[in-house]
Protein backbone atom coordinates (compact mmCIF):
# COMPACT_ATOMS: atom_id res chain seq x y z
CA UNK A 1 0.00 0.00 0.00
CA UNK A 2 1.21 3.69 -0.92
CA UNK A 3 1.38 6.27 1.63
CA UNK A 4 0.84 9.57 0.35
CA UNK A 5 3.49 12.30 1.80
CA UNK A 6 0.75 14.96 2.08
CA UNK A 7 0.51 15.52 6.19
CA UNK A 8 -3.72 15.73 5.40
CA UNK A 9 -3.61 12.38 3.90
CA UNK A 10 -3.91 11.07 7.96
CA UNK A 11 -6.23 8.15 6.55
CA UNK A 12 -3.84 6.31 5.00
CA UNK A 13 -1.18 6.55 7.41
CA UNK A 14 -0.64 3.36 9.54
CA UNK A 15 -2.60 3.61 12.89
CA UNK A 16 -4.24 6.45 11.89
CA UNK A 17 -8.23 5.66 12.10
CA UNK A 18 -9.19 6.00 8.82
CA UNK A 19 -6.01 2.90 7.86
CA UNK A 20 -7.54 0.52 10.64
CA UNK A 21 -11.51 1.31 9.71
CA UNK A 22 -9.84 0.90 6.24
CA UNK A 23 -7.66 -2.84 7.70
CA UNK A 24 -9.47 -3.54 10.93
CA UNK A 25 -7.33 -7.00 10.83
CA UNK A 26 -4.27 -4.93 11.54
CA UNK A 27 -5.51 -3.78 14.54
CA UNK A 28 -3.33 -4.62 17.88
CA UNK A 29 -4.78 -5.21 20.93
CA UNK A 30 -3.21 -4.70 24.33
CA UNK A 31 -1.91 -7.97 24.46
CA UNK A 32 -1.97 -9.14 21.06
CA UNK A 33 1.98 -9.26 20.95
CA UNK A 34 4.02 -10.58 23.69
CA UNK A 35 7.26 -8.86 22.31
CA UNK A 36 5.78 -5.41 22.86
CA UNK A 37 4.26 -6.18 26.15
CA UNK A 38 7.97 -7.63 27.32
CA UNK A 39 9.61 -4.18 25.86
CA UNK A 40 6.76 -2.20 27.58
CA UNK A 41 7.69 -4.01 30.94
CA UNK A 42 11.18 -4.00 31.12
CA UNK A 43 11.18 -0.56 29.96
CA UNK A 44 8.48 0.45 32.72
CA UNK A 45 10.95 -0.98 35.24
CA UNK A 46 12.09 2.69 35.56
CA UNK A 47 9.14 3.64 36.39
CA UNK A 48 8.94 1.34 39.08
CA UNK A 49 12.40 2.74 40.28
CA UNK A 50 10.40 6.27 40.09
CA UNK A 51 7.35 4.83 42.30
CA UNK A 52 9.29 3.29 44.84
CA UNK A 53 11.66 6.01 45.76
CA UNK A 54 8.53 8.60 45.57
CA UNK A 55 6.97 5.93 48.59
CA UNK A 56 9.89 4.75 50.39
CA UNK A 57 11.19 7.87 51.55
CA UNK A 58 7.82 8.62 53.26
CA UNK A 59 8.03 5.74 55.82
CA UNK A 60 11.78 5.82 55.81
CA UNK A 61 11.52 9.54 57.25
CA UNK A 62 9.59 8.27 60.44
CA UNK A 63 12.35 6.19 61.69
CA UNK A 64 15.17 8.64 60.36
CA UNK A 65 13.69 10.98 62.60
CA UNK A 66 13.93 8.32 65.14
CA UNK A 67 17.82 7.51 64.71
CA UNK A 68 18.76 11.68 63.76
CA UNK A 69 17.79 13.59 66.65
CA UNK A 70 18.74 16.72 64.48
CA UNK A 71 16.44 15.56 61.64
CA UNK A 72 13.76 15.09 64.34
CA UNK A 73 14.09 18.93 65.35
CA UNK A 74 14.30 20.43 61.61
CA UNK A 75 11.38 20.29 59.25
CA UNK A 76 13.64 22.41 56.93
CA UNK A 77 16.29 18.71 57.36
CA UNK A 78 13.33 16.69 56.45
CA UNK A 79 12.13 18.20 53.64
CA UNK A 80 15.43 18.16 52.20
CA UNK A 81 16.26 14.89 52.65
CA UNK A 82 13.32 14.09 50.30
CA UNK A 83 13.30 16.70 48.46
CA UNK A 84 17.15 16.41 47.82
CA UNK A 85 16.21 13.39 45.23
CA UNK A 86 13.79 15.82 43.31
CA UNK A 87 17.49 18.18 43.17
CA UNK A 88 19.10 15.50 41.44
CA UNK A 89 16.15 14.21 39.03
CA UNK A 90 15.76 18.07 37.63
CA UNK A 91 19.74 17.65 36.43
CA UNK A 92 18.64 14.21 35.27
CA UNK A 93 15.82 14.69 33.75
CA UNK A 94 17.41 17.84 31.71
CA UNK A 95 20.02 15.76 31.04
CA UNK A 96 18.46 12.70 29.64
CA UNK A 97 16.56 14.58 26.70
CA UNK A 98 19.96 14.96 25.45
CA UNK A 99 21.52 11.69 26.14
CA UNK A 100 18.15 10.48 24.50
CA UNK A 101 18.47 12.08 21.31
CA UNK A 102 22.54 11.25 21.55
CA UNK A 103 23.19 7.79 22.61
CA UNK A 104 19.41 6.58 22.30
CA UNK A 105 17.25 5.33 24.49
CA UNK A 106 18.49 1.85 25.53
CA UNK A 107 22.01 3.49 27.01
CA UNK A 108 19.71 6.09 28.66
CA UNK A 109 18.19 3.67 30.84
CA UNK A 110 21.76 1.63 31.31
CA UNK A 111 23.21 4.52 32.70
CA UNK A 112 20.02 5.85 35.04
CA UNK A 113 20.47 1.98 36.13
CA UNK A 114 24.42 2.34 37.23
CA UNK A 115 23.76 5.79 38.86
CA UNK A 116 20.57 4.63 41.17
CA UNK A 117 22.05 1.62 42.58
CA UNK A 118 25.12 3.77 43.54
CA UNK A 119 22.56 5.93 44.73
CA UNK A 120 20.77 2.96 46.86
CA UNK A 121 24.07 1.73 48.10
CA UNK A 122 25.45 5.40 49.45
CA UNK A 123 21.90 5.54 51.29
CA UNK A 124 21.72 2.21 53.17
CA UNK A 125 25.47 2.68 54.50
CA UNK A 126 25.18 6.86 55.55
CA UNK A 127 26.69 7.24 59.00
CA UNK A 128 25.07 10.68 59.09
CA UNK A 129 21.86 12.79 57.37
CA UNK A 130 24.17 14.38 54.90
CA UNK A 131 25.66 11.60 53.49
CA UNK A 132 21.97 10.30 53.24
CA UNK A 133 21.33 13.67 51.31
CA UNK A 134 24.40 12.92 48.92
CA UNK A 135 23.19 9.57 48.68
CA UNK A 136 19.51 10.84 47.48
CA UNK A 137 21.08 13.15 45.38
CA UNK A 138 22.58 9.90 43.42
CA UNK A 139 19.21 8.13 43.57
CA UNK A 140 17.45 11.25 41.69
CA UNK A 141 20.18 11.50 39.20
CA UNK A 142 18.80 8.19 38.22
CA UNK A 143 15.17 8.65 38.22
CA UNK A 144 15.03 11.86 36.33
CA UNK A 145 16.78 10.14 33.62
CA UNK A 146 14.73 6.93 33.51
CA UNK A 147 11.44 9.40 33.57
CA UNK A 148 12.36 10.78 30.48
CA UNK A 149 13.57 7.99 28.80
CA UNK A 150 11.28 4.99 29.68
CA UNK A 151 8.02 7.18 28.35
CA UNK A 152 9.44 7.43 25.12
CA UNK A 153 10.95 4.35 24.28
CA UNK A 154 7.69 2.78 24.96
CA UNK A 155 5.92 5.00 23.17
CA UNK A 156 8.23 4.70 19.84
CA UNK A 157 7.70 0.65 20.27
CA UNK A 158 3.89 1.37 20.61
CA UNK A 159 0.83 0.66 17.61
CA UNK A 160 -0.77 4.01 17.19
CA UNK A 161 -4.20 2.33 18.70
CA UNK A 162 -2.63 0.89 22.20
CA UNK A 163 -0.16 3.55 22.96
CA UNK A 164 -2.06 5.30 25.53
CA UNK A 165 -2.32 2.72 27.16
CA UNK A 166 1.84 1.26 26.98
CA UNK A 167 2.79 4.35 28.04
CA UNK A 168 -0.11 4.18 31.02
CA UNK A 169 1.52 1.05 32.05
CA UNK A 170 4.87 2.70 33.12
CA UNK A 171 2.50 5.13 35.49
CA UNK A 172 1.08 1.87 36.52
CA UNK A 173 4.69 0.41 37.44
CA UNK A 174 4.95 3.92 39.52
CA UNK A 175 2.22 3.48 41.42
CA UNK A 176 3.35 -0.42 41.87
CA UNK A 177 6.33 1.19 42.69
CA UNK A 178 4.98 3.16 45.53
CA UNK A 179 2.43 0.40 46.83
CA UNK A 180 5.77 -1.98 46.63
CA UNK A 181 7.88 0.73 49.01
CA UNK A 182 4.69 0.93 51.71
CA UNK A 183 4.99 -2.98 52.08
CA UNK A 184 8.66 -3.08 52.50
CA UNK A 185 8.64 -0.08 54.61
CA UNK A 186 6.17 -2.41 56.65
CA UNK A 187 7.81 -5.28 56.48
CA UNK A 188 10.79 -3.48 58.21
CA UNK A 189 9.56 -1.74 60.95
CA UNK A 190 10.38 -4.55 63.11
CA UNK A 191 14.27 -5.28 62.10
CA UNK A 192 17.06 -3.10 63.20
CA UNK A 193 18.48 -0.73 60.84
CA UNK A 194 14.78 -0.35 59.38
CA UNK A 195 15.00 2.63 57.12
CA UNK A 196 18.59 1.26 55.82
CA UNK A 197 16.99 -1.71 54.86
CA UNK A 198 14.03 0.15 53.59
CA UNK A 199 16.43 2.63 51.25
CA UNK A 200 19.09 0.06 50.50
CA UNK A 201 17.14 -2.80 48.74
CA UNK A 202 15.73 0.12 46.05
CA UNK A 203 18.60 -1.22 44.30
CA UNK A 204 17.72 -4.20 43.49
CA UNK A 205 15.03 -3.74 40.57
CA UNK A 206 17.84 -1.45 38.94
CA UNK A 207 19.88 -4.23 38.73
CA UNK A 208 17.58 -6.20 37.34
CA UNK A 209 16.69 -3.52 34.93
CA UNK A 210 20.29 -3.33 33.46
CA UNK A 211 20.65 -7.01 33.28
CA UNK A 212 17.26 -7.13 31.02
CA UNK A 213 17.99 -4.25 28.91
CA UNK A 214 21.45 -5.67 28.07
CA UNK A 215 19.34 -7.89 26.10
CA UNK A 216 16.60 -5.66 24.57
CA UNK A 217 16.93 -3.53 21.25
CA UNK A 218 17.23 0.27 20.61
CA UNK A 219 14.08 2.04 19.80
CA UNK A 220 13.34 1.10 16.37
CA UNK A 221 11.99 5.06 15.35
CA UNK A 222 15.32 6.82 16.98
CA UNK A 223 17.51 3.55 15.15
CA UNK A 224 16.13 4.43 11.78
CA UNK A 225 15.87 8.04 12.47
CA UNK A 226 19.97 7.44 12.99
CA UNK A 227 19.83 5.71 9.36
CA UNK A 228 20.57 2.49 11.50
CA UNK A 229 17.19 0.82 8.99
CA UNK A 230 18.11 -2.80 9.14
CA UNK A 231 18.30 -3.04 12.78
CA UNK A 232 15.34 -0.59 13.12
CA UNK A 233 13.06 -3.07 10.84
CA UNK A 234 13.88 -6.16 12.75
CA UNK A 235 12.50 -5.02 15.70
CA UNK A 236 9.36 -3.80 13.76
CA UNK A 237 8.95 -6.89 12.21
CA UNK A 238 8.80 -8.56 15.92
CA UNK A 239 6.16 -5.97 16.51
CA UNK A 240 3.83 -5.72 13.14
CA UNK A 241 2.57 -8.13 10.64
CA UNK A 242 3.98 -8.20 6.99
CA UNK A 243 1.41 -6.13 5.83
CA UNK A 244 1.13 -3.40 8.19
CA UNK A 245 5.13 -3.86 8.51
CA UNK A 246 5.42 -2.26 4.67
CA UNK A 247 3.17 0.56 5.70
CA UNK A 248 4.95 1.41 8.98
CA UNK A 249 8.59 1.95 7.09
CA UNK A 250 6.88 4.23 4.66
CA UNK A 251 5.36 6.34 7.23
CA UNK A 252 8.70 6.71 8.68
CA UNK A 253 10.58 7.38 5.53
CA UNK A 254 8.31 9.90 4.99
CA UNK A 255 8.84 11.17 8.68
CA UNK A 256 12.43 10.61 8.19
CA UNK A 257 12.86 12.89 5.05
CA UNK A 258 10.55 15.30 6.84
CA UNK A 259 13.22 15.85 9.42
CA UNK A 260 16.21 15.48 7.27
CA UNK A 261 14.69 18.83 5.37
CA UNK A 262 15.46 20.64 9.18
CA UNK A 263 18.55 21.11 11.14
CA UNK A 264 20.10 18.20 12.58
CA UNK A 265 21.10 19.75 15.71
CA UNK A 266 18.17 21.15 18.18
CA UNK A 267 18.99 23.18 20.50
CA UNK A 268 16.39 24.88 23.67
CA UNK A 269 16.30 27.91 22.15
CA UNK A 270 14.78 26.18 19.30
CA UNK A 271 11.73 25.16 21.70
CA UNK A 272 10.88 28.47 21.35
CA UNK A 273 12.19 29.66 17.88
CA UNK A 274 9.24 27.26 16.47
CA UNK A 275 5.68 28.51 17.27
CA UNK A 276 4.20 25.15 16.79
CA UNK A 277 6.75 23.49 19.16
CA UNK A 278 6.20 26.11 21.58
CA UNK A 279 2.71 25.60 21.62
CA UNK A 280 3.38 21.89 22.12
CA UNK A 281 5.91 22.41 24.86
CA UNK A 282 3.50 24.84 26.30
CA UNK A 283 0.70 21.97 26.87
CA UNK A 284 2.68 19.15 27.52
CA UNK A 285 5.40 21.14 30.65
CA UNK A 286 1.95 22.66 31.79
CA UNK A 287 0.22 19.19 32.46
CA UNK A 288 3.63 18.34 34.33
CA UNK A 289 3.63 21.25 36.36
CA UNK A 290 -0.24 21.00 37.05
CA UNK A 291 0.32 17.27 37.93
CA UNK A 292 2.41 18.06 40.84
CA UNK A 293 1.19 21.67 42.36
CA UNK A 294 -2.11 19.75 42.58
CA UNK A 295 -0.32 17.81 44.89
CA UNK A 296 -0.13 14.04 44.03
CA UNK A 297 3.54 13.70 45.15
CA UNK A 298 2.99 15.86 48.43
CA UNK A 299 0.71 13.23 49.03
CA UNK A 300 2.49 10.13 48.21
CA UNK A 301 5.61 11.81 50.44
CA UNK A 302 4.02 12.69 53.69
CA UNK A 303 0.78 10.23 53.75
CA UNK A 304 2.50 8.77 56.77
CA UNK A 305 2.88 12.40 58.50
CA UNK A 306 -0.55 13.26 57.49
CA UNK A 307 -2.23 10.41 58.52
CA UNK A 308 -0.18 11.11 61.64
CA UNK A 309 -1.33 14.71 61.57
CA UNK A 310 -5.03 13.45 61.21
CA UNK A 311 -4.99 12.06 64.73
CA UNK A 312 -3.57 8.62 64.41
CA UNK A 313 0.26 8.57 66.16
CA UNK A 314 1.50 4.73 65.50
CA UNK A 315 4.38 4.60 63.09
CA UNK A 316 2.98 0.77 62.07
CA UNK A 317 -0.67 2.15 61.42
CA UNK A 318 0.37 5.20 59.52
CA UNK A 319 2.04 2.80 57.12
CA UNK A 320 -0.68 0.66 56.94
CA UNK A 321 -2.92 3.43 56.30
CA UNK A 322 -0.39 4.80 53.45
CA UNK A 323 -0.44 1.14 52.02
CA UNK A 324 -4.03 1.20 51.77
CA UNK A 325 -3.61 4.33 49.63
CA UNK A 326 -1.15 3.35 48.21
CA UNK A 327 -2.95 0.32 46.47
CA UNK A 328 -5.57 2.68 45.72
CA UNK A 329 -3.00 4.25 43.65
CA UNK A 330 -2.04 1.57 41.72
CA UNK A 331 -5.58 0.41 41.05
CA UNK A 332 -6.90 3.41 39.62
CA UNK A 333 -3.68 3.27 37.26
CA UNK A 334 -4.77 -0.01 36.06
CA UNK A 335 -8.35 1.93 35.10
CA UNK A 336 -6.88 4.37 33.51
CA UNK A 337 -4.50 2.16 31.45
CA UNK A 338 -8.27 1.18 30.03
CA UNK A 339 -9.75 4.81 30.10
CA UNK A 340 -7.33 6.46 28.13
CA UNK A 341 -7.20 4.98 24.85
CA UNK A 342 -11.45 4.65 24.94
CA UNK A 343 -12.31 7.94 26.72
CA UNK A 344 -9.58 10.10 25.62
CA UNK A 345 -6.30 11.89 27.06
CA UNK A 346 -8.31 14.98 27.75
CA UNK A 347 -11.74 13.65 29.12
CA UNK A 348 -10.02 12.04 31.28
CA UNK A 349 -7.60 15.03 32.75
CA UNK A 350 -10.87 16.90 32.93
CA UNK A 351 -12.73 13.93 35.08
CA UNK A 352 -9.38 13.54 37.17
CA UNK A 353 -9.28 17.53 38.20
CA UNK A 354 -12.92 17.54 39.61
CA UNK A 355 -12.72 15.06 41.34
CA UNK A 356 -9.25 16.26 43.18
CA UNK A 357 -10.71 19.56 43.61
CA UNK A 358 -13.77 17.87 45.20
CA UNK A 359 -11.13 15.31 47.69
CA UNK A 360 -8.84 18.61 48.73
CA UNK A 361 -12.11 20.27 49.77
CA UNK A 362 -12.68 17.13 51.93
CA UNK A 363 -9.07 16.72 53.46
CA UNK A 364 -9.10 20.83 53.84
CA UNK A 365 -12.68 20.31 55.58
CA UNK A 366 -10.87 17.74 57.49
CA UNK A 367 -8.45 19.68 59.31
CA UNK A 368 -10.30 23.03 59.84
CA UNK A 369 -12.79 20.49 61.70
CA UNK A 370 -9.55 19.30 63.61
CA UNK A 371 -8.11 21.98 64.45
CA UNK A 372 -11.07 24.11 65.78
CA UNK A 373 -9.96 21.90 69.07
CA UNK A 374 -12.13 19.10 68.59
CA UNK A 375 -10.82 15.58 69.65
CA UNK A 376 -13.25 13.64 67.76
CA UNK A 377 -11.64 10.98 65.97
CA UNK A 378 -14.10 11.56 63.43
CA UNK A 379 -12.12 14.12 61.57
CA UNK A 380 -9.20 11.88 61.60
CA UNK A 381 -11.18 9.25 59.58
CA UNK A 382 -12.55 12.00 57.34
CA UNK A 383 -8.53 13.05 56.42
CA UNK A 384 -8.40 9.62 55.74
CA UNK A 385 -11.32 9.46 53.27
CA UNK A 386 -9.80 12.89 51.23
CA UNK A 387 -6.50 11.19 50.87
CA UNK A 388 -8.36 7.98 49.58
CA UNK A 389 -10.92 9.74 47.34
CA UNK A 390 -7.73 11.95 46.01
CA UNK A 391 -5.90 9.19 45.18
CA UNK A 392 -9.00 7.71 43.41
CA UNK A 393 -9.85 10.24 41.31
CA UNK A 394 -6.33 11.30 40.66
CA UNK A 395 -4.55 8.09 39.69
CA UNK A 396 -6.68 6.78 36.39
CA UNK A 397 -6.50 10.49 35.31
CA UNK A 398 -3.80 13.12 35.95
CA UNK A 399 -1.69 10.50 36.81
CA UNK A 400 -0.80 8.87 33.02
CA UNK A 401 -2.73 12.09 31.29
CA UNK A 402 0.83 13.97 31.35
CA UNK A 403 3.35 11.61 30.73
CA UNK A 404 1.29 10.05 27.81
CA UNK A 405 0.46 13.53 26.50
CA UNK A 406 4.54 14.22 26.26
CA UNK A 407 5.31 11.33 24.69
CA UNK A 408 3.09 11.98 21.74
CA UNK A 409 3.09 16.03 21.08
CA UNK A 410 6.46 16.34 19.91
CA UNK A 411 8.37 16.02 16.45
CA UNK A 412 11.38 12.89 16.47
CA UNK A 413 13.92 15.52 16.41
CA UNK A 414 12.39 17.67 19.05
CA UNK A 415 10.99 14.29 21.52
CA UNK A 416 14.13 13.91 23.44
CA UNK A 417 14.95 17.69 24.22
CA UNK A 418 11.37 18.35 24.82
CA UNK A 419 10.47 15.25 27.23
CA UNK A 420 13.77 16.08 29.06
CA UNK A 421 12.67 19.78 29.24
CA UNK A 422 8.93 19.05 30.13
CA UNK A 423 10.28 16.51 32.55
CA UNK A 424 12.20 18.69 33.97
CA UNK A 425 9.33 20.78 35.04
CA UNK A 426 7.75 18.28 36.27
CA UNK A 427 10.84 17.76 38.77
CA UNK A 428 10.84 21.01 39.62
CA UNK A 429 7.49 21.66 40.18
CA UNK A 430 7.70 18.81 42.67
CA UNK A 431 10.81 19.99 44.26
CA UNK A 432 8.72 23.15 45.24
CA UNK A 433 5.99 21.21 46.30
CA UNK A 434 7.87 19.33 48.65
CA UNK A 435 9.88 21.69 50.29
CA UNK A 436 7.14 23.86 51.11
CA UNK A 437 4.42 21.69 52.18
CA UNK A 438 5.76 21.18 55.58
CA UNK A 439 6.64 24.62 56.03
CA UNK A 440 3.39 26.02 54.46
CA UNK A 441 1.28 23.56 56.89
CA UNK A 442 2.78 25.21 59.84
CA UNK A 443 2.66 28.69 58.54
CA UNK A 444 -0.96 28.65 57.58
CA UNK A 445 -2.57 25.57 59.03
CA UNK A 446 -2.92 21.96 56.83
CA UNK A 447 -6.31 22.93 55.85
CA UNK A 448 -5.28 26.17 53.80
CA UNK A 449 -2.62 24.66 52.48
CA UNK A 450 -5.35 21.87 51.05
CA UNK A 451 -7.44 24.96 49.56
CA UNK A 452 -4.33 26.41 48.16
CA UNK A 453 -4.26 22.97 46.42
CA UNK A 454 -7.89 23.12 45.04
CA UNK A 455 -7.30 26.77 44.02
CA UNK A 456 -4.50 25.12 41.89
CA UNK A 457 -6.81 22.42 40.49
CA UNK A 458 -8.86 24.56 39.11
CA UNK A 459 -6.82 26.74 37.02
CA UNK A 460 -5.41 22.85 36.00
CA UNK A 461 -9.16 22.64 34.19
CA UNK A 462 -8.66 25.84 32.71
CA UNK A 463 -5.47 24.95 31.43
CA UNK A 464 -6.31 21.48 30.23
CA UNK A 465 -9.66 22.90 28.29
CA UNK A 466 -8.11 25.67 26.36
CA UNK A 467 -4.25 24.50 25.48
CA UNK A 468 -4.42 20.03 25.33
CA UNK A 469 -5.91 18.83 22.37
CA UNK A 470 -6.99 15.41 22.06
CA UNK A 471 -4.56 13.00 20.79
CA UNK A 472 -6.08 9.77 21.01
CA UNK A 473 -5.38 7.38 18.08
CA UNK A 474 -3.53 9.72 15.98
CA UNK A 475 -0.07 8.66 14.76
CA UNK A 476 3.04 11.36 15.78
CA UNK A 477 2.38 13.04 12.00
CA UNK A 478 -0.95 13.90 12.66
CA UNK A 479 -0.56 14.80 16.49
CA UNK A 480 2.30 17.10 14.38
CA UNK A 481 -0.20 18.10 12.38
CA UNK A 482 -2.45 19.56 15.14
CA UNK A 483 0.34 22.23 16.10
CA UNK A 484 0.47 22.87 12.86
CA UNK A 485 -3.01 24.02 12.73
CA UNK A 486 -3.24 26.01 16.13
CA UNK A 487 0.22 27.82 15.28
CA UNK A 488 -1.05 29.15 11.72
CA UNK A 489 -4.96 28.36 11.35
CA UNK A 490 -7.35 25.16 9.82
CA UNK A 491 -6.96 26.52 6.48
CA UNK A 492 -3.08 24.76 6.88
CA UNK A 493 -4.69 21.62 6.14
CA UNK A 494 -8.07 20.45 4.57
CA UNK A 495 -9.34 18.57 6.85
CA UNK A 496 -8.98 19.29 10.17
CA UNK A 497 -7.41 17.51 12.67
CA UNK A 498 -7.39 19.81 15.33
CA UNK A 499 -10.91 20.46 14.93
CA UNK A 500 -11.22 16.65 15.84
CA UNK A 501 -9.13 16.66 18.83
CA UNK A 502 -11.13 19.59 20.15
CA UNK A 503 -13.99 17.60 19.51
CA UNK A 504 -12.85 14.78 21.27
Amino acid sequence: MTIQSSPGSSSYLPGSSGYLDMFPERRMSYFSNSYVIGLTVAAGIGGLLFGYDTGVISGALLYIKDEFEVVNQSSFLQETIVSMALVGAIIGAAAGGWINDAYGRKKATLLADVVFAAGSVVMAAAPDPYVLILGRLFVGLGVGIASVTAPVYIAEASPSEVRGGLVSTNVLMITGGQFLSYLVNLAFTEVPGTWRWMLGVSGVPAVVQFCIMLCLPESPRWLFMKNDKDKAIATLSKIYDIARLEDEIENLSVAEEEERQKRNDVKISDVFKSKEIRLAFLAGAGLQAFQQFTGINTVMYYSPTIVQMAGFRSNQLALLLSLIVAAMNAAGTVLGIYLIDHFGRKKLALSSLAGVIASLVVLAGAFFGKSSGSSNELFGWIAVLGLALYIAFFSPGMGPVPWTVNSEIYPEQYRGICGGMSATVNWVSNLIVAETFLSVAEAVGTGWTFVILACIAVLAVVFVTVYVPETVGLTFVEVEQIWKERAWGSGYNTESLLERGNDN
